[in-house]
């Protein structure tokens, strides 16, 4: 089969690779229809390539068609057409009772790295497709087919007939905007800012005004994104044309702040004064500039949602002066399968209230990966959103290819 393989820093490519087998009771392979790059894998691809080795296949938003079950998968069957949760959990562990299903402990813990891999000697959590030796090296869903280990709980089914575009961020977007929002408790008629309005954070402030924010405040210097988050009733600010973004925020709140901030940006961001430093010497160390206009932004008594993703230690963290202000900060990688029962109504609905159609601005044949990581991480061509499309015959003839096949 073909997959997305990675190669070194800033070197995809699309290889002939073994397919997936069943190996557990609970695997399933499915033949992927849809696979999508994430802001994460820009990590991957630039960053983070000492938990990296060659060979990797990359991905970790999927969905597609149900070739093979395992002997005790019973929720699903050959045939059926599924999204894959970007984590991978078991359903019934500890954590997974708790429905804290990042935190699997039947999955966490099974890379190369496991313990020594954070300052608190507590390893990683759940197993994630794709994503690093850190946590599980699972072959990621870029690619015509997946192995799905704990298939028993964690693949969604899904309803025939609607592109896959409606519900294939059901695997990681969506989740972790809702999340985040919810994490953010933004008050009835509330103030929320948004850092950064790539994908999650598009989807962050749409699901903050569906579920009852007054006023949205985006951020952001990308004209394509900031475009598209006002087309959403989205207040924005362009970053480059302001100076002091927290300044802007606090202005536009009465001298107060946002009520709720939601920082989706993370290691990538741009515009700390260590970049230069970084560029010269290939350090690749967390940039903060985001993480530090979000605490700025916040008013006192605010709270502080992290969705956006970091990788290691933040130095000189401000926090005397988040206790002083009595700030709340909540964080953490999305659970997804706990967010679902409240979300895929509003995908069913075809009035759209979410504004999924238009999310995806790139769809593009899986052979075109290298291509795509390369667009998205220089934001070239009004790219927000890349959804990649095997050609293994499925996503054609169910409608899903025919504009990425052309």
């Amino acid at each position: 089969m073909k997959a997305v393989v990675w190669h070194g820093q800033e070197d995809v490519r699309v290889d002939e690779i073994a397919d997936p087998v069943i190996r557990e009771p609970t695997d399933a392979i499915v033949r992927v229809t849809s696979s999508a790059i994430c802001g994460s894998d820009l990590h991957l691809y630039a960053k983070l390539g000492a938990v990296m080795r060659e060979g990797d296949v990359l991905g970790h938003e999927a969905m597609g068609v149900v070739e093979e079950v395992g002997s005790a998968v019973e929720h699903i069957r050959p045939g059926d057409r599924v999204v894959i949760p970007f984590n991978i959990s078991c359903g019934s562990c500890f954590f997974c009772e708790r429905e804290l299903y990042s935190q699997c402990e039947t999955t966490r813990d099974t890379g190369i790295l496991p313990r020594r891999a954070s300052l608190l000697g507590r390893g990683k959590g759940a197993s994630l497709f794709g994503y690093t030796h850190l946590y599980g090296a699972v072959p990621g869903g870029q690619a015509d087919y997946l192995r799905v280990p704990q298939a028993h709980f964690g693949p969604i089914p899904v309803p025939e007939g609607a592109p896959d575009t409606r519900y294939l961020f059901l695997s990681d977007v969506l989740p972790t905007a809702w999340q985040a929002v919810v994490y953010a408790d933004v008050p009835s008629g509330g103030t929320a800012a948004v850092f950064g309005l790539g994908p999650i954070g598009q989807m962050c402030a749409r699901i903050a005004l569906l579920r009852g924010a007054g006023r949205v405040i985006g951020i952001d210097r990308v004209p394509a994104r900031l475009a598209m988050a006002a087309r959403h009733g989205v207040e924005t600010i362009d970053e480059d044309a302001v100076d002091g973004t927290h300044e802007v925020v606090v202005e536009l709140t009465g001298g107060r702040g946002a009520d709720s901030v939601i920082d989706a940006v993370g290691m990538e961001a741009h515009g700390s004064i260590l970049d230069a430093v970084l560029q010269m010497t290939k350090i690749q160390l967390d940039r903060t500039h985001a993480l530090w206009q979000c605490m700025r932004s916040v008013r006192r008594g605010g709270t502080l949602s992290l969705s956006g993703v970091y990788g290691g230690p933040v130095q000189l963290f401000p926090l005397g002066d988040l206790f002083d202000m009595g700030v709340t900060l909540r964080m953490g990688q999305a659970n997804v399968r706990r967010w679902v029962p409240e979300i895929l109504p509003l995908l069913e609905d075809d009035a759209d209230p979410l504004g999924i159609g238009d999310l995806t601005t790139h769809e593009l044949p899986l052979d075109a990966a290298p291509q795509a990581y390369a667009m998205f991480q220089r934001k070239e061509n009004g790219c927000v959103k890349v959804v990649l499309h095997p050609d293994n015959g499925v996503g054609r003839a169910r409608g899903m290819g025919a504009q990425s096949a052309e």
